[in-house]
């Protein structure tokens, strides 16, 4: 496959019509390039788009001469799944059209299981704080064609390993890889194939792009002999300068991982520390990420409802003392945690969801528990149990499931919303 794409000659079928795959026909209706057909596995998604003419998607498979795959569709789930692996070497994604339209684009790209929002937030605020221009894109928030992009902008964009199995020819000048733990292996098929779409982040740098990588990783990168210049990440140099910021969240323990990638990254883009120190006092927090949100008495509800992992759940039990920790969803493939150093931290567990067999396995005699099924129920109960305790003694209501939404709830977004908002009844009522 050539690394260079003739969007006027060539022909694309844009397979998914969720927000990227939109994001793709508005791309190439801006080019005005009109050789491209739709696909969804939901047909009323189709029907308003006359660029199939009827068209079976066997025939259109054939035909094209790019895929361009949205990040939800698994080669493995997707029910025209052979069709689709028969021209797998078609197949890219909307990060190689922007690195191929924009050739020399300035872009800091951020994956990882756990953290890659709340560090790209990171990174997009010290940068405008420092006066350089910036705008953030990709796997979260706006899709990565709709950016605008321009000279002289330096653009960060969170990547899934959903886009980054697929893609060809994404080449970051910084390549941010936070950490791997169990995740997605339902849709990749193994922790193998997992750990692979990962590491194509550094596939195509060159020697003069910078990879910023977790001390775990420095073998593996070796051995690939990648081209870009690796910069291992420890959290030693943070440390040193940990206790002059004045932010209470960006301070706790949960973030040091991701305070130490940008704090490196920030010295490769010649911030001086003391900037890098005064901007970091106005950050805010991205909601369902270990937030903070309320607090009644001695009493701190924290809302940590982007955790869908148990790995993502223990960086939040790591955090505090004296924890009602609410768990529970959809788990993941081969999810564990150790709970063995973190037990003392927790004073009783609430299962919801309809998987509480998993959950029970998890907990094991590790930690009291209690099956709640819901939300709410969990809540109260965890209140009345504070309430038989002293309330002059510090505790925390967390909500850190562990796991994913989907059995119960549309989203972590809207799981988190819900918590919030019993809370505010509920904390009333009972403390």
């Amino acid at each position: 496959m050539s690394n260079r794409i003739n969007f006027k000659k060539n022909s694309f079928l844009v397979y998914g019509l969720g927000s990227t795959g939109k994001s793709v026909v508005n791309f190439f209706n801006k080019l005005k390039i009109t050789q491209f057909y739709v696909w969804d596995d939901n047909p009323s998604l189709i029907k308003k788009y006359k660029s199939n003419n009827k068209k079976n998607l066997k025939y259109i498979l054939k035909k094209v001469d790019y895929i361009v795959l949205s990040p939800g569709i698994s080669l493995r789930n997707s029910k025209n799944k052979d069709s689709l692996n028969k021209y797998r070497k078609k197949i890219i994604t909307d990060l190689d059209l922007l690195f191929l339209s924009y050739p020399n684009f300035k872009s800091i790209i951020v994956t990882g299981s756990n953290g890659k929002s709340t560090t790209c937030k990171i990174i997009t605020h010290l940068l405008k704080k420092n006066n350089f221009k910036v705008q953030l894109g990709g796997n979260i928030g706006i899709p990565a064609l709709s950016l605008k992009v321009r000279k002289n902008i330096y653009y960060v964009i969170e990547a899934s390993s959903f886009q980054l199995a697929y893609s060809k020819f994404i080449r970051p000048n910084y390549a941010i890889l936070l950490n791997i733990t169990n995740d997605h292996l339902d849709w990749h098929g193994s922790m193998k194939n997992y750990v692979n779409s990962k590491f194509k982040i550094f596939k195509l740098q060159q020697k003069k792009d910078f990879a910023l990588i977790n001390k775990i990783f420095v073998e593996r990168f070796k051995k690939q002999k990648y081209l870009s210049k690796s910069i291992t990440v420890n959290s030693n140099d943070y440390e040193k300068i940990k206790s002059n910021i004045n932010n209470n969240y960006l301070t706790s323990k949960i973030n040091d991982e991701n305070m130490s990638f940008v704090y490196e990254l920030s010295k490769l883009l010649k911030i001086k520390k003391y900037s890098f120190i005064k901007s970091m006092k106005s950050f805010q927090g991205l909601p369902h990420r270990f937030e903070i949100f309320f607090k009644r008495k001695n009493v701190t509800f924290i809302n940590d409802s982007k955790a869908t992992t148990l790995q993502a759940s223990k960086f939040a039990l790591m955090n505090g003392k004296n924890i009602y920790w609410i768990l529970g969803g959809l788990p993941k493939k081969k999810d564990k945690i150790d709970l063995t150093l973190l037990r003392n931290n927790i004073c009783r567990s609430y299962i919801i969801g309809k998987n509480t067999k998993f959950f029970k396995r998890v907990l094991k005699n590790e930690i009291k528990y209690i099956i709640s099924k819901s939300l709410k129920k969990a809540l109260i109960t965890a209140l009345k149990d504070i309430t038989k305790k002293t309330i002059e003694s510090k505790s925390i209501v967390l909500f850190s499931p562990g796991a994913a939404s989907f059995d119960q709830y549309k989203n972590f977004e809207s799981r988190g919303n819900e918590f919030k908002k019993i809370t505010l009844v509920y904390a009333k009522k009972y403390i």
